[in-house]
């Protein structure tokens, strides 16, 4: 069943002359205003409307940044409380009340075997400046400067995060295959691909010839997302726990934007039990409002006053805002929920792709999916068995979903995979709503008249 278009209520005057100049004032470096071109004025939950009266389902939510959807009425009314009790809205790294309750309702949600004994550090309100403090940290407890990262991997954008990231060019992080059950870098897949991933760490570490700088620390996401959407299987995130372990190489887990319920874990390493020896937290945590930190086991607190600082570690907004976000998806189990709707939202997407052979994977975690496209069409390239990536369906599908009043994100190597990150408060309808109009975008895509290179894009 076709899903109409959501008309506008009011004179498009207004949206077109904001996008206008947005696009003769703002840098070239702008991303999402490019393939996403509305002017949200109101929002609530997961709905935006735009200034041209559309409405939209939103499923970027911030980047995984809005956990209770957009103005959730526990935010809004945290913040206000702040900001009536005429409490100082920056404070650098001074303790306060606010900063207490927040820092009390994060470690009561964090792996108690880690929390027990962890440490605190509040960084720059962005998550790469978290990345970068974990960096630091690690080098300074173990006197060494070498990274371990892996393919695929996403962690910000400041120096030393994208050296860390996969899309590096001058790269000085020792580069570690990440596992895929689809697209496998070894062409097996599975647990057998896993088993091989982690053979090559373990080998490579303990190569003298290997090349490897004697790594400070490993980085690694439980699920890549810039990535394309891959989870980490929990055995191999367990053999990276043991390997890292034994060789005395901090481990660090990007819980960014994997945190805070989003793949149905309150963290995602829990699914695999492991405990990592930092943990960098960003996005969720702020309750929409900017706040990162990382957390770390106390043995590695060695670090001196003022190696890594901030003028904005003091957000108590977005401290307030933090903590009753994490609450709230504590006590309403919605991490939970994340687990039983996403399983849910990705059993209709396969079976979705039972009837279009554009859809290569389903693959996710909870709320935290991605379908990537292909072009059946055209060969495999470079002995790979998939079918090569189609970049230009997957963005006639995103225009195709923004015409239908729904807000996704591209992802993966090629930008072939649609991302869909909705808010852990998604009702069973709007779950289905989501699905509906995605299904409705990817055949109307199909329909358009192109051909594909090959990288799949359009022409």
């Amino acid at each position: 069943m076709a899903v109409t278009e959501p008309a506008p209520v009011a004179a498009p005057a207004v949206h077109e002359g904001i996008l206008r100049r947005q696009s003769l004032r703002e840098s070239a470096a702008r991303t999402y205003a490019r393939s996403l071109p509305i002017v949200p004025v109101r929002a609530r939950g997961m709905t935006i409307e735009g200034a041209d009266g559309r409405r939209y389902l939103d499923c970027l939510s911030g980047a995984g940044t809005l956990a209770l959807g957009h103005n959730h009425p526990v935010v809004l009314e945290a913040i206000r409380n702040v900001i009536d009790s005429g409490a100082p809205l920056h404070v650098l790294d001074l303790a306060t009340p606010v900063k207490d309750a927040f820092t009390t309702e994060l470690f009561a949600t964090l792996p108690r075997q880690f929390a027990d004994n962890a440490r605190i550090q509040f960084c720059g309100p962005a998550g790469t400046d978290a990345v970068e403090a974990a960096f630091k940290l690690v080098r300074a407890a173990t006197g060494r400067s070498g990274l371990l990262a892996f393919t695929g991997a996403y962690h910000g954008m400041t120096a030393g995060a994208l050296a860390a990231s996969g899309g590096a060019e001058d790269v000085r992080v020792t580069r570690l295959p990440f596992p895929q059950n689809y697209r496998c870098p070894f062409g097996i897949g599975g647990a057998r691909g896993a088993e091989t991933a982690a053979r090559w760490t373990e080998s490579l570490l303990d190569d003298p010839k290997g090349g490897a700088p004697a790594p400070a620390g490993m980085i690694l996401e439980p699920v890549q997302g810039e990535g394309g959407v891959n989870p980490a299987p929990d055995d191999w995130m367990r053999r990276m726990r043991e390997i890292t372990e034994t060789r005395s190489v901090p481990l660090i887990a990007d819980e960014v934007q994997t945190g805070v319920g989003r793949t149905g874990a309150f963290w995602a390493v829990e699914h695999s039990g492991i405990v990592p020896d930092v943990m960098v937290l960003s996005k969720a945590i702020g309750g929409s409002l900017p706040l990162a930190v990382i957390v770390y086991r106390s043995e590695l607190d060695t670090w001196q006053p003022g190696a890594h600082a901030g003028t904005f570690r003091g957000n108590q907004l977005a401290m307030a805002a933090g903590t009753a976000t994490l609450s709230f998806v504590r006590e309403n189990q919605l991490a939970e929920r994340a687990a039983m709707l996403g399983a849910r939202m990705i059993a209709r997407l396969q079976a979705l792709a039972t009837d279009h052979s554009s859809i290569g994977d389903v693959r996710g975690r909870g709320l935290m999916i991605g379908v990537e496209l292909v072009d059946p069409e055209a060969a495999p390239q470079g002995g790979s068995p998939e079918p090569p990536p189609a970049s230009g369906l997957a963005a006639a599908v995103q225009q195709e979903c923004l015409r239908r009043g729904l807000i996704v994100e591209l992802g993966g190597r090629h930008s072939t995979v649609v991302r869909l990150l909705p808010p852990l408060t998604l009702t069973d309808e709007q779950a289905t709503a989501v699905v509906d109009r995605l299904a409705d975008a990817l055949a109307a895509a199909e329909r358009l008249p192109h051909r594909r290179n090959t990288t799949g894009s359009i022409h």
